[in-house]
């Protein structure tokens, strides 16, 4: 396992691991706004902060899949 993770770590710094960079770099800035977003929008009202991280998190984290379905890498 630590060997595959080694092995994609350089390929990305290389530059060899995404086939597309601009649109993987777009859909996760997608992904990163939403969950600020909801954070942000969130942690205004009267709740704990602990409730808005929690939900955000999860709202982030259900988005990522949609966003990254047609990611492709080398």
């Amino acid at each position: 396992m630590f060997e595959l993770g080694w092995l994609s770590a350089k390929l990305f710094f290389k530059g060899k691991l995404l086939r597309d960079p601009i649109y993987f770099v777009r859909q996760l800035a997608i992904g990163i706004s939403i969950g600020f977003l909801i954070l942000v929008t969130l942690a205004q009202t009267a709740m704990p902060f602990w409730l808005p991280v929690i939900i955000s998190s999860l709202a982030t984290g259900a988005a990522m899949p949609f966003l990254l379905k047609d990611f492709k890498m080398k």
